[in-house]
């Protein structure tokens, strides 16, 4: 079988790219040729994955997407490849790894009235239509029951083309306990004393990850308790900003950002509490690692993974709409709770789960199944 995965940005720090590299590392194994399409790519690129940086130039990224489009539709025409897999939605694809949530729900919730009269409205609202709507045949792979929920709400005849598909988690994430000189050796290296609490949260795009509703609320704090707090913030965005952010809040001393990184587990490990208050997230890859690392995580109902959290009991989760003072308030309880609750327990039975590492079989699986039923739609 002989694949297309399209994809825009590859960097070796976001979800969507870790689950595209898996999915084409479950596909390989299973002896299908692939050649990947990107736009951009960072890191080193794999020999098996045949990555061609697709030549086009534009003056803005609208204008970018749409010719790497028609670059890409005359590629396909030209090679016939089986399928063509889609990390990004675009026409011409047999099948959508949804790592986004809906964009007319983001519009009709995450912007003003005039957005629908955009050139940027436009493009998006017809490259989804392009996946969900009524007219195209695109199978879709969710991530999430409100993932599900959200594209349903806007295009409900693309019902019987969507696919509930499990987590992947990187298996190295998951520990057996946790160990208190994994714990000590990390905060040895950020100089983190014994005394001090140590809150972690990993994203990259810190304006949707909620960094500013994180560090709003480590500063509502009381004061004994926010004077004990060390943030530590990693991911791939401009940390200006939030530096700025920090300034302003009186939390200079007390935050610091670093860049993507390779050894996120020694922070899951060492760390006391995830933070991860984003305002929309279709999964959410790191509320699961850190719940199987026993790492209490606090977050909101918006993002996809966070009916994880309740399930394992392994942290808390706000309400959908959200509310600052509901964030505060429960940061507040679980620092205090930290030495008495059981979230850290909770979630390493939960991380057992055999399903919860099964995203890229299950995803190849998928894609096999629909070749196979494409070729026997062809011998009708």
């Amino acid at each position: 079988m002989r694949l297309f995965f399209l994809i825009y940005h590859y960097f070796p720090f976001g979800g969507q790219q870790r689950d595209f590299f898996r999915i084409a590392e479950a596909c390989l194994s299973r002896g299908y040729e692939i050649e990947v399409y990107a736009l951009r790519w960072q890191g080193p690129k794999p020999a098996p994955f045949n990555v061609k940086l697709v030549p086009v130039k534009a003056f803005s990224r609208l204008s970018m997407y749409r010719r790497y489009t028609d670059w890409v539709s005359k590629r396909i025409d030209d090679l016939q490849p089986d399928l063509v897999i889609g990390f990004n939605k675009m026409p011409h694809l047999d099948m959508y790894f949804a790592a986004d949530d809906c964009f007319l729900y983001k519009a009709a919730t995450q912007r003003g009235p005039l957005y629908p009269f955009t050139p940027r409205y436009r493009h998006f609202q017809r490259y989804e239509a392009a996946v969900f709507g009524r007219e195209s045949l695109t199978r879709a792979l969710v991530l999430s029951p409100l993932q599900r929920k959200n594209y349903l709400q806007y295009y409900p005849d693309c019902a019987p083309r969507l696919r509930d598909i499990p987590p992947g988690i990187d298996q190295d994430r998951r520990i057996e306990h946790r160990d208190p000189r994994n714990r000590s050796a990390l905060r040895e290296e950020l100089e983190v004393t014994e005394n001090q609490l140590l809150i972690l949260q990993v994203g990259s795009g810190f304006k949707i990850k909620g960094v500013d509703r994180a560090m709003r609320a480590i500063a509502a704090l009381p004061e004994e308790l926010r004077d004990r707090v060390r943030y530590v913030l990693i991911g791939q965005d401009k940390a200006g900003p939030y530096r700025r952010l920090a300034k302003k809040l009186g939390l200079t001393n007390q935050v610091e950002i670093l860049p993507g990184r390779d050894d996120i587990p020694r922070f899951l490990v060492g760390a006391d509490l995830l933070l991860h208050p984003a305002y929309m997230e279709s999964a959410g890859y790191v509320l699961l690692e850190a719940t199987v690392s026993g790492l209490p995580v606090l977050t909101t109902a918006s993002c996809g993974y966070a009916f994880h959290v309740e399930r394992a009991q392994s942290g808390e989760v706000c309400s959908d709409p959200f509310r600052q003072d509901e964030l505060n308030a429960r940061l507040e309880v679980m620092l205090l709770k930290l030495d008495s609750a059981p979230w850290s327990q909770n979630g390493l039975i939960y991380g057992k789960q055999p399903e919860l590492y099964s995203l890229p079989s299950v995803a190849a699986r998928c894609i096999e199944v629909l070749f196979n039923s494409r070729k026997s739609e062809a011998r009708v």
